[in-house]
């Protein structure tokens, strides 16, 4: 399953996004990893869930940061959970780009039964009406 916190910037997503990452950390009875572009939510996430940052593992656009979360799965198969922050940073503004990446993601979700939340920093009427075929908006 794939969540996403969608929002303009300053809007809140990613106060939305430590407070899922601390119930996921609450509820899960396995691992919950939380993936950022820097390191800057150290102090605001439970430190029982794994922080990483895409920049340090020089993880930029969709094709990488595919590869970089299937190797997190590929991993450790107790994670229930994998949260993201600045996903357009990440990947980039390509709107259809991340629609093609979203979908990737849905079948990675479905093989490892780890739920997927991404934090998307634009106004909703810009993405493609595709990717709520498989994400649900929170």
């Amino acid at each position: 399953m794939i969540s996403l916190i969608i929002g303009c910037k300053g809007s809140g997503k990613t106060k939305h996004l430590i407070a899922e990452v601390n119930a996921a950390v609450e509820k899960s009875n396995g691992h919950v990893v939380c993936v950022e572009k820097e390191t800057k939510l150290t102090y605001d996430v439970n430190s029982r869930a794994r922080l990483v940052a895409a920049d340090y593992f020089d993880v930029h656009g969709y094709d990488a940061f595919y590869g970089f979360l299937s190797g997190i799965c590929a991993g450790d198969h107790d994670i229930t959970d994998i949260l993201v922050d600045a996903t357009l940073r990440i990947g980039s503004r390509d709107y259809e780009e991340l629609a093609d990446f979203l979908k990737k993601v849905d079948n990675l979700s479905q093989l490892t039964d780890a739920k997927f939340t991404f934090t998307i920093s634009a106004d909703e009427s810009v993405l493609p009406e595709r990717i709520y075929e498989y994400c649900q908006k929170i």
